[in-house]
């Protein structure tokens, strides 16, 4: 997959799917519902799903069905439905096992900064999304992606999942979306990540799904390339992220309302 692939200045582009892999039949219905709705949308669309979550404020959260189960799954999505596929990496030594599964691979927002995994990413030769940190400045993005550029990788995307607010929340200050297009990558909103409220007492992160299509909203109206939601069939029971996904059946109603805006912007 090139990045170029997925721009096209009369529509956004969609990275989305469940958190993590929970099996085959889960993610293929997923997969199987988003390619029905952004093909009647045209919207270039991306499958992803972490094979397995590093991340996790307790011991006893789920991590994963097992890395190569999961991996196997990712590659039989995008081979069933013919679409691109995304999974995040966290050290330098899964990038180019990764690599041989999926079609781009992420960093996490809060391993943004570490060159040697930036460095493997790109060497890989696949598109690599790199999420924000929630510690940076929208400008500090531009040193994430020249690691990569100068690695000889020019296949990059960044993406903004809000800013730590407090302790207890985070904040989307759109500005950022324009300041990072000024470096030349697209650039795509977390419209789910972005709404969590991490660090609970409880050790299970928060979320404010019902503000997804307000963050949505505003993000195609700033002009961010492609937006990037997790979505599940019944997000109560989702065994990671359940307080911040959209649920499956919402999503071609909000889609239908963000192609409308992008066209008012087109034709502005």
């Amino acid at each position: 997959m090139n990045i170029k692939d997925l721009i096209n200045p009369e529509n956004f582009f969609l990275i989305a799917g469940p958190c993590v892999i929970e099996g085959e039949k889960m993610a293929l219905n997923i997969a199987e519902r988003i390619v029905q709705i952004t093909g009647k949308l045209q919207i270039p669309y991306i499958f992803k799903g972490s094979y397995r979550k590093a991340n996790r404020s307790r011991i006893d959260s789920f991590t994963g069905i097992g890395d190569e189960k999961a991996l196997k799954i990712l590659r039989k999505v995008g081979e069933t439905f013919d679409i691109p596929t995304l999974a995040d990496i966290h050290e330098p030594c899964e990038a180019a096992w990764v690599s041989e599964y999926v079609d781009v691979l992420q960093i996490p927002a809060f391993l943004c900064r570490q060159t040697d995994l930036l460095l493997a990413a790109a060497k890989t030769g696949k598109t690599v999304n790199i999420k924000k940190g929630q510690f940076l400045a929208p400008e500090s993005m531009q040193f994430a992606a020249r690691k990569i550029v100068d690695a000889g990788n020019r296949d990059v995307m960044l993406t903004e999942r809000g800013t730590t607010f407090g302790y207890t929340d985070l904040v989307v200050d759109f500005r950022s979306i324009p300041r990072m297009k000024q470096f030349g990558f697209p650039v795509v909103t977390d419209i789910t990540h972005s709404l969590q409220q991490p660090n609970q007492a409880s050790g299970v992160s928060g979320g404010l799904p019902e503000l997804i299509e307000t963050i949505a909203k505003a993000a195609i109206a700033v002009g961010c390339d492609g937006l990037f939601v997790e979505t599940h069939p019944d997000p109560p029971n989702a065994k990671s992220d359940a307080a911040n996904m959209l649920c499956l059946d919402l999503l071609e109603g909000l889609l239908e309302k963000l192609v409308r805006i992008k066209k008012a912007i087109l034709f502005d």
